[in-house]
């Protein structure tokens, strides 16, 4: 059975016949339903955020693993959490097949071979969740991968175009989000591409957020590893706090260059050493923390 992404578009049939401005009207049609087929999906994007929540709390970690455009789409998500969120490296890991060298070109057969996804999987505890992304749902990288999770007894999900995708069984939770056809037939890298980006996108920031590394819709937990960080992050404190910036400024050099005792400093007039102590017996929780030092949330 041809797979939804695999088949023709009739709203694209003549994309090669009309002007430029024509079809960049095409491909903006096309994209606008993307919202809306990963808005049918978040209950079931929701429980996959609330096992990896129990999974890191209990020392687990999460996984990706994806070919082609979907493993480089992983890869692009896991590598943002660190400067945005603090987050460990080994907290999300991405497995492209192929490795590095995919990364930049494609690599023949590699997303072919099940034998690549259980190797790379081998890795993967029973404390885990393991996500395989695949738009057309039947990848064998992708296959092998979820099938050596299982054996260990992680929990795994799917990402896909494909409402009847082949490797649902081997899913707990299958995230199907039904881009339909592609404007051109069989160009995952489209609709199907922009789905799996803003799953990731919701499904690691809600993860960052329920794990305490936000206050509000602050990056209370950012690495600053360039002058435009530098500089958010002294906007972060005085958004937060209402502080000058000079003092705002001070309180980081004494932290450290760490904006979540800054800003529990500021909040609290207690000594950062008072703050880290209080943001380590909160788990990193602001709003905990501040609760522990008697500041209002």
């Amino acid at each position: 059975m041809m797979t939804p992404t695999e088949a023709r578009n009739p709203r694209t049939l003549a994309i090669d016949a009309v002007g430029t401005a024509e079809i960049l009207r095409m491909m903006n049609a096309e994209d606008a339903r993307v919202a809306d087929a990963v808005g049918a999906v978040v209950p079931q994007l929701a429980k996959v955020v609330d096992a990896a929540v129990e999974a890191v709390r209990a020392g687990g970690r999460v996984h990706y693993f994806g070919a082609g455009t979907s493993g480089r789409l992983a890869v692009l998500d896991a590598a943002e959490l660190l400067p945005t969120f603090h987050a460990p490296d080994d907290l999300v890991v991405a497995h492209h097949a192929g490795g590095m060298p995919a990364l930049l070109r494609a690599v023949e057969n590699v997303e072919d071979s099940e034998e690549g996804g259980a190797a790379d999987a081998s890795e993967v505890t029973g404390l885990d969740v393991v996500i395989g992304l695949a738009a057309s749902g039947s990848t064998p990288y992708v296959a092998g991968a979820l099938r050596q999770a299982r054996s260990v007894g992680a929990t795994t999900a799917l990402i896909t175009s494909n409402p009847q995708a082949p490797l649902a069984p081997l899913a707990d939770v299958l995230i199907a989000a039904d881009t339909g056809p592609e404007v051109i037939a069989g160009s995952t890298r489209l609709k199907a591409g922009t789905a799996q980006k803003l799953v990731l996108n919701a499904f690691s920031t809600t993860l960052m957020i329920k794990l305490g590394r936000t206050w509000s819709n602050l990056m209370v937990d950012m690495v600053a590893t360039n002058n435009k960080l530098r500089g958010r992050m002294l906007r972060i404190l005085a958004e937060a706090t209402g502080a000058e910036p000079d003092a705002c400024a001070a309180a980081l050099v004494e932290a450290d260059g760490e904006l979540k005792p800054a800003l529990v400093h500021l909040l609290t007039g207690s000594p950062v050493a008072a703050a880290r102590q209080a943001l380590a017996d909160a788990d990193g929780r602001v709003a905990v923390a501040l609760g522990k030092l008697g500041a209002p949330a």
